[in-house]
C-alpha cells in the first residue's frame, strides 16, 4: 500500500472556523494521515477560509496566492469556499477540492478522490451539518481552554450580515451531546469551556421548540470545569430562567457578551434586528439589577447605511449610561449578498473611521474606571503563558474572554494552565496587573 500523503492546515476566521479546522485534524489522523505544522513540507495544504466581511476575505485569498505562487496542492474549506466555490475553481488551478461549511466531516473521502486525480466540488447549498462529540477532535490552542459548539447556523435575517447565507439555519446539538463532550475536556485538563454559536440564547428552539439554555447551563453545572462561559447572548433570551442558572450555577461566569450593534430603534429596524430596539434600555437595567456582579460586553456597528449625525450620538449616549465593562465597534462593510449592500445613503469611510474612534474614545475612560475597581481584589486566574523561571505570567480573570479581551500580567510561582489566586495591583485600560498569593 503507498504511504498515506502529509497534510498541513492552515486556519483563518473565528473560533466556530477553528472547531471545523480542529475536526478536519481529528478526523485526517483517525484515517492515518501524517498532519504535519510546517506547509512547505506537506503535500496538501487545508486552507480553511473566513468570508465574513471583506477584510477577512482578502487575508483567507492572499493566503490561498501566496501558497499557490509556492507551487503547493491546495484543499479550500470553509466561508470562502462555500461563497464563491466557481470562481476558486476556475481562478486558482492548483486548488484541487473545494469544500463547503457543512461538508468537512466528508474530508478524508475529499482526499481519497483528489489522490485519484479528481478535482473535487463537495458543496452542500444549504448546510445541516453539525459535529457532535463522536467526531474526533484534534485541539489546536491552550491546553487549559476549550470552545465547545452547541449550535451552528442562524434564523434571524440581520441586514448586513451573511453567516445564514454561508452556513444555513440553525441546528443545535442535544443537552446529552454537548454535556458527553464537555466531560471529555473536562478528563483532558480544561479549566475553561467557552460555549459557542451564532446566538447562544436560541439555543435548541430547532431541536426542543423552545430555546433550552438555561436547561444547558444546569446540566453544564454538574462538570468538573471551574469555568463556563457563553458567548453571544441576545438581550431578549437572557429570560428570568436563564438569569436564575447563571446565578445558581457556580461554574457558569456571569459574563455576557451581547451583539446590540446599534441603540438607535430606526438603525435597528433598517438592520432588520426591530425586535431589540424595545428593548434596550429596560433590558440591560433589569440585567445589572439581577446580575450586579455581571460584566457586561457588547459590540456596535457604525455607519450602517443611514446613520446620521443624529442616530450616531443616540449611540453615544447610549455607551456613555450604560458604561459597559468591555466595548468593541466596527465600521460597516457592505456584502454583497445581503440586503444593507443595496441601502441608499451609504456613509463614507472616512466618516465611518472617525465614528469608530469617537465611540472607542467615549469608552476608553469607562474600561479604565472598570479596570480600576478591580485593583485590591484578590481573584482567580488562569494561567495561560509565562516563564516559570522568571516568575512572569500572562493570564485571565473572569472578566476577561479569551483573544478578545485584556488579560492579567502577574507575578510569583505557578505552572501553566493552572488557576491561581492573584492580588490585583494596578490597572490600565485594558489590562489588569496582580501578584500571585500563594
Amino acid at each position: 500500500m503507498s504511504e498515506k500523503p502529509t497534510i498541513a492546515i492552515s486556519h483563518l476566521g473565528c473560533e466556530k472556523n477553528r472547531i471545523d479546522s480542529e475536526h478536519i485534524l481529528g478526523l485526517l489522523a483517525e484515517a492515518g494521515y501524517p498532519v504535519d505544522s510546517n506547509e512547505q513540507a506537506a503535500d496538501y495544504v487545508i486552507v480553511n477560509t473566513c468570508s465574513f466581511i471583506e477584510a477577512a476575505r482578502e487575508e483567507s485569498v492572499r493566503t490561498l496566492l501566496e501558497l499557490a505562487e509556492a507551487d503547493k496542492k491546495i484543499l479550500i474549506t470553509g466561508c470562502l469556499a462555500q461563497h464563491f466555490q466557481e470562481e476558486l475553481l476556475e481562478e486558482i488551478p492548483e486548488a484541487k477540492a473545494v469544500v463547503g461549511t457543512g461538508d468537512y466531516g466528508k474530508i478524508v473521502d475529499v482526499i481519497e478522490r483528489v489522490e485519484t486525480g479528481e478535482r473535487v466540488k463537495e458543496i452542500t447549498e444549504k448546510p445541516t451539518y453539525i459535529a457532535d462529540e463522536t467526531v474526533p477532535r484534534y485541539r489546536t490552542i491552550t491546553e487549559a481552554v476549550a470552545y465547545l459548539r452547541v449550535a451552528e447556523g442562524c434564523d434571524y435575517g440581520c441586514a448586513f450580515c451573511i453567516i445564514p447565507h454561508l452556513r444555513g439555519k440553525q441546528r443545535s446539538r442535544s443537552i446529552e451531546s454537548i454535556v458527553n463532550e464537555a466531560h471529555t475536556l473536562a478528563e483532558q485538563g480544561v479549566q475553561e469551556i467557552v460555549l459557542i454559536s451564532q446566538i447562544t440564547t436560541n439555543y435548541g428552539l430547532d431541536l426542543y421548540g423552545e430555546p433550552k439554555l438555561a436547561e444547558l447551563l444546569r446540566a453544564l453545572g454538574e462538570v468538573d470545569v471551574p469555568w463556563i462561559r457563553m458567548h453571544y447572548a441576545y438581550p431578549t433570551g437572557l429570560t428570568p430562567k436563564v438569569i436564575k442558572a447563571i446565578q445558581e450555577m457556580p461554574n457558569v461566569i456571569p459574563y455576557l457578551d451581547l451583539p446590540l450593534q446599534h441603540s438607535h430603534p430606526d438603525i435597528l429596524r433598517a438592520m432588520n434586528r426591530p425586535w431589540q430596539g424595545r428593548v434596550n434600555d429596560g433590558i440591560i437595567n433589569r440585567l445589572k439589577e439581577k446580575l450586579p456582579e455581571a460584566v457586561l460586553r457588547t459590540t456596535f456597528i457604525v455607519g450602517f447605511p443611514g446613520e446620521t449625525e443624529e442616530h450616531f450620538q443616540h449611540l453615544c449616549d447610549f455607551v456613555e449610561r450604560h458604561e459597559f465593562d468591555l466595548m468593541g465597534a466596527f465600521t460597516f462593510s457592505p456584502e454583497e449578498e445581503t440586503p444593507a449592500y443595496h441601502l441608499p445613503n451609504q456613509v463614507s469611510q472616512e466618516v465611518m473611521e472617525q465614528r469608530r474612534d469617537r465611540l472607542m474614545s467615549l469608552q476608553q475612560p469607562i474600561a479604565a474606571r472598570k479596570n480600576q475597581a478591580c485593583v485590591g481584589e484578590t481573584v482567580n486566574v488562569l494561567v495561560e503563558q509565562g516563564k516559570p523561571n522568571t516568575g512572569e505570567f500572562i493570564g485571565r480573570s473572569k472578566r476577561f474572554a479569551p483573544d478578545v479581551d485584556g488579560l492579567v500580567y502577574l507575578q510569583g510561582k505557578a505552572s501553566l494552565g493552572s488557576m491561581v489566586k492573584t492580588k490585583i495591583t494596578h490597572a490600565d485600560i485594558y489590562d489588569l496587573y496582580g501578584t500571585i498569593v500563594d
